[in-house]
């Protein structure tokens, strides 16, 4: 039942909200274990991957994403995985990692954002370095599992973005027809990438270059 409600609700969202488009689903992993890494625009990017993807995706997210309403619970629902700042939360820091290599190493999809928050400026922040603790702790259990880059394109600007000012903050979900219905947006998938080969500089070039292509 919460994968028939899930899908359905990406198919609202891809249907009715958004003209959803994707580019590259042939790069999408069939099966085996494998990652998705992909740029932070919108707190519903997660729900547009799990509409793109042909498999179940189990997300790496921000634990403050779980108090949004609706959206929290129905992340709790995907059974996403949250993660807070060693520095707040040890506990959850590690505890997270540890849920990510298992997802890989039961052969199912991880998806993470690797720039670790949502864009406040439609600009791609750096990307951290918590992929690469997954993909080394995987690879120290003998999961070698590929990364496939995807950039998720049009979406700033639209009524999940963070582009209105609220007492000087960055919000989202203030105006629910900013940009009218039926928006234009797409998801772009690159090739899978050897996770040995995978550096967050290296990572972010080829996201970056998804996210104009098209």
């Amino acid at each position: 039942m919460p994968e028939y409600l899930l899908r359905f609700v990406a198919w609202v969202l891809t249907h009715l909200v958004y003209r959803f488009k994707v580019r590259g689903s042939e790069y999408l992993p069939a099966q085996g274990p494998a990652l998705l890494a992909s740029n932070h625009v919108t707190y519903i990017d997660a729900v547009l991957l799990m509409a793109a993807s042909p498999r179940p995706v189990r997300f790496l997210m921000d634990h403050q994403i779980f108090k949004v309403p609706v959206l929290g619970w129905l992340f709790r629902l995907s059974k996403a995985i949250p993660i807070a700042p060693h520095k707040e939360d040890p506990a959850t820091y590690e505890s997270a990692f540890a849920q990510a290599v298992q997802v890989l190493r039961e052969g199912g999809v991880l998806g993470i954002f690797p720039e670790g928050a949502l864009t406040r400026d439609g600009r791609m922040a750096e990307f951290k370095g918590g992929i690469m603790k997954i993909i080394e702790q995987a690879r120290a259990e003998g999961v070698d599992a590929p990364v496939v880059p995807v950039a998720l394109v049009n979406l700033w600007g639209s009524f999940f973005s963070r582009i209105e000012l609220r007492g000087g903050k960055p919000v989202a979900m203030a105006r629910p027809f900013r940009r009218g219905m039926f928006t234009r947006v797409g998801l772009n998938v690159g090739q899978p990438l050897p996770g040995q080969q995978v550096t967050p500089g290296s990572l972010r070039e080829s996201v970056q270059k998804l996210s104009v292509e098209g």
